[in-house]
């Protein structure tokens, strides 16, 4: 049997995954991707020894990445070595008022009784909840997701509607088990990654705290990047060809209203199948013909993007003692942050921002007795984007770490890098600057998301961050396996 080739358009998280799983069905995949570094936005630089990566940094979800490897007959063992932080995570509260998260869940509920009494025993309940949402929702919604409403009426899924609070405010859930601010703060943080406040996200996705607690934060030794690279090995032992500095300029569509060959900054090469994980909405509204389109640029504009980022990447000449791995600085208040990014768009007055600091595990990403620092502050999308405002930033998250930390930072900064909106649009034609794709709202949830199939052209699938199942790591893995299954089923 001859086999067929297909172009898979962006080696991010989906990208990879997707060429996978069409390479092991048989097929000739070539992956065209537009920057040096294959990644997407899990790509990774050096500077004077500091390495850094780029994008994710935090490794939830392990049964994901390791149903993944087993599709192949791997292990995750067989690429990584994995390490499960223990604290999770440091947050620091107004007053600095600083919470280790202990991965041991007794530690955990003996911590929460400090603040509000009978928290533990609701700690469990909650998680028993949880993990309810998490086992049949991951299976029955997220992996099985696609762009028909009748595929999600499973018999669980429909037994469980009420019990997997599709309908319901996370906010609200949450509350019936917790009073503290502080403990809901927590509780809310998981779902910061879906990209919309816990006010819109449904409570399924309480799943999400099943992931934080039960499953534990782990830290792929070499960093995130080796995840990456574990991945692109698999799919080069599978006969993947991956092509890189390779920018898409357009497609060609033949007979019956399928892509024949797609044009690049390389050349040319012909197809049967395109498949796309690079942003949606460029492919879309720059590359196929417009006569082509799904989806008006009315219908992009009402669409509820995650947030975009601001970026530090910083290389210090000493060691930090008060920062964990990863510290999240919940000292001013959430809710008018959240506000402005989805309500009132706006550069934030007085953000909440994240730092990790993976020499704080790793030795081989900095130096010696050096630190490697990242700062992320979420940002709305589409928001004007300079220096002058970037530094002014820079600025907040200085004052706020040497005040925390008792000691001076900026001096001892030897390596910088910032990284915003213009670049998120720059490196990956990202949709109004943002960096985690489409929010998972309610009525961007399941198949109310961009289809994974093009309507009009009949050989083009999607796969990535604004279509199922939705934003975050684990989830562009698994979109990356539910696109490959829908180009293998297509007749």
């Amino acid at each position: 049997m001859d086999k067929q080739s297909t172009i898979v358009v962006g080696a991010g998280f989906a990208g990879i995954a997707a060429a996978c799983f069409l390479a092991k069905e048989g097929k000739d995949v070539l992956v065209l991707e537009k920057n040096e570094c294959l990644g997407g936005r899990a790509r990774v630089f050096e500077d004077q020894g500091f390495v850094f990566d780029m994008g994710p940094s935090w490794y939830w979800m392990p049964d994901v990445f390791e149903k993944f490897f087993k599709a192949f007959g791997k292990e995750v063992k067989d690429y990584l070595d994995l390490v499960r932080l223990d604290p999770s995570y440091q947050v620091v509260f107004e007053g600095n008022d600083v919470w280790e998260i202990p991965a041991d869940k007794q530690a955990l509920k003996r911590l929460l009784e400090q603040y509000e009494k009978g928290a533990g025993a609701q700690l469990d309940a909650f998680l028993i909840d949880a993990k309810y949402k998490y086992e049949v929702g991951m299976e029955k919604l997220v992996y099985n997701a696609s762009s028909s409403p009748i595929s999600h009426l499973s018999k669980e899924v429909v037994t469980g509607m009420f019990k997997l609070q599709l309908f319901s405010s996370f906010r609200k859930h949450a509350q019936k088990y917790f009073k503290h601010p502080k403990i809901l703060s927590l509780m809310e943080f998981p779902v910061l990654f879906l990209g919309a406040t816990a006010q819109e996200i449904p409570a399924l996705y309480s799943l999400m705290n099943y992931a934080d607690i039960a499953l534990g934060t782990w830290y792929p030794m070499g960093g995130m990047h080796e995840v990456v690279k574990a991945m692109v090995s698999l799919a080069e032992e599978l006969g993947v060809k991956f092509e890189t500095s390779c920018s898409v300029t357009r497609v060609v569509v033949g007979k019956g209203n399928r892509i024949n060959k797609v044009c690049t900054s390389k050349g040319d090469f012909n197809c049967d199948t395109v498949l796309n994980s690079s942003d949606y909405h460029f492919f879309e509204t720059q590359i196929i013909p417009s006569s082509l389109r799904d989806y008006s640029d009315s219908y992009w504009d009402k669409r509820v993007m995650a947030p975009s980022s601001l970026l530090f990447y910083l290389g210090l000449n000493k060691r930090i003692s008060k920062l964990k791995h990863h510290n999240l600085f919940f000292d001013e208040s959430m809710d008018e942050h959240a506000k402005e990014i989805y309500t009132d768009p706006k550069w934030p007055t007085n953000p909440l921002f994240y730092t990790c600091v993976p020499s704080k595990t790793d030795p081989v990403v900095a130096p010696d007795g050096k630190e490697n620092v990242f700062i992320l502050i979420p940002l709305a999308p589409g928001l004007e984007d300079n220096v002058q405002i970037q530094e002014k930033y820079y600025d907040y998250v200085m004052d706020k770490l040497e005040a925390f930390c008792g000691e001076e930072i900026r001096a001892n900064v030897e390596v910088k890098h910032n990284y915003s909106l213009t670049n998120f649009e720059k490196d990956y034609n990202a949709f109004k600057g943002n960096a985690y794709g489409l929010s998972n709202t309610l009525l961007q949830t399941a198949f109310m998301r961009p289809s994974i199939r093009s309507k009009k052209i009949k050989n083009l699938f999607y796969a990535g961050q604004l279509t199922l199942p939705g934003p975050g790591v684990p989830p562009s893995l698994i979109s990356g396996e539910i696109a490959a299954r829908e180009v293998l089923n297509n007749k």
